[in-house]
């Protein structure tokens, strides 16, 4: 192990300070994590602990099901924070006590010392991307599920008037849809070919069979179009297999966040398809996996030259600048996203406009820094 660990800091030429630049910024970041994460949990438990007693969750399901998931969530939410402010405090901390100043004066260049910065970076960003993309969306769910069971309890949807698409030339209209029991009323069902409607199927009621995984149709008709020929056909009841299902016709705001990135990509496909107007909300969940880890480097850069620097007071100011940058990159970033969603901005030039506005900010730090 040790030779492996040698090899590869050989590979990266890694030196003895830059070793512990990188040991200060992930022990500093873990460490503060972990407190953050601790505080989280005692809050979350005070506010919930009425809730776990009055329901019928075990021990194991609220330790296991619930925190667990609960930790790897907001792990995943507060790591580029906590990045920042580590940073920036052991930083601050260094120059505070003279400890960068030689090193500049030694003849390393400031590219150089941040390289130890963007080695710690790389594992980070790389560690996120993997985490947000496969692992944290499956225990997202995961703890969703626990709080629709046992505390928020599944509210009951009632859809009406919607109009979607099916598939290819294959479009649907339900008047009134309820999720207590899976049934709606007032369906259509049409299927063209090219501009020419040849398939319409018009049922008063429908519902999906839990056993079978079809939607049986009652007191439907059908008719047949072919040119100037027409057929028409009735029945109280038959089967009817689609693509499409009970969760697709319920609300799912609760969905984001709570798929990977393969699912992302493929929910995408179909929501254009369908043309719910829902594509904006997945897509910029998805552009959220692809440039968080863009965002660390970002933070990182502007953290460092913000506090390498010694001024008076020691490492309050940095921090409290710090805290101050983070959160207006935090707001940008949600303001990208009200934009997208709610005003039309393609959510392409949403998703990188807080990005490049801060990349932007960081290469003048970058540029001003006493090196």
């Amino acid at each position: 192990m040790k030779s492996l660990i040698q090899k590869f800091k050989k590979l990266l030429n890694i030196t003895q300070l830059d070793e512990f630049i990188i040991k200060k910024f992930l022990t500093t970041f873990f460490f503060g994590l972990a407190i953050f994460v601790i505080i989280i949990v005692i809050f979350d438990i005070s506010e919930k602990l009425d809730d776990f007693l009055k329901s019928t969750a075990t021990m194991k399901e609220i330790a296991i099901d619930y925190y667990c998931n609960f930790i790897l969530f907001y792990v995943s939410m507060l790591s580029p924070l906590v990045i920042f402010l580590a940073v920036i405090f052991f930083t601050a901390k260094m120059a505070n006590n003279t400890e960068i100043v030689p090193i500049l004066s030694s003849g390393i260049s400031y590219i150089r010392f941040l390289y130890p910065y963007f080695v710690a970076a790389t594992f980070l960003a790389v560690l996120s991307f993997v985490a947000n993309a496969y692992i944290i969306p499956p225990s997202t769910r995961n703890k969703l599920n626990f709080e629709q069971k046992y505390i928020i309890k599944k509210t009951e949807y009632k859809g009406q008037n919607r109009h979607f698409k099916i598939d290819e030339g294959n479009f649907a209209y339900i008047q009134s849809y309820d999720s207590k029991d899976n049934s709606g009323y007032k369906f259509t069902l049409e299927k063209f070919k090219g501009d020419s409607l040849y398939y319409k199927l018009v049922a008063n009621r429908i519902a999906w069979d839990t056993v079978k995984k079809v939607w049986r149709i009652e007191n439907y008709s059908i008719r047949y179009t072919n040119g100037l020929k027409e057929r028409m056909e009735s029945g109280e009841k038959m089967f009817l297999k689609l693509s499409l299902n009970p969760q697709d016709l319920e609300k799912q705001d609760d969905e984001r966040g709570a798929l990977t990135l393969p699912q992302l990509n493929k929910q995408i496909k179909v929501e254009k398809l369908r043309g719910t107007g829902n594509v904006s909300s997945y897509e910029m969940d998805r552009w959220r996996i692809i440039t968080t880890p863009i965002s660390i480097f970002i933070l990182v850069l502007i953290a460092v030259t913000l506090s390498s620097k010694k001024v008076r007071g020691g490492v309050g100011l940095p921090l409290g600048i710090g805290i101050g940058c983070s959160f207006a990159y935090i707001v940008l970033m949600q303001f990208a996203v009200i934009f997208s969603t709610k005003g039309g901005l393609p959510t392409y030039i949403a998703a990188w406009i807080p990005h490049i506005v801060f990349g932007s900010l960081a290469i003048y730090l970058y540029k001003i820094a006493p090196k």
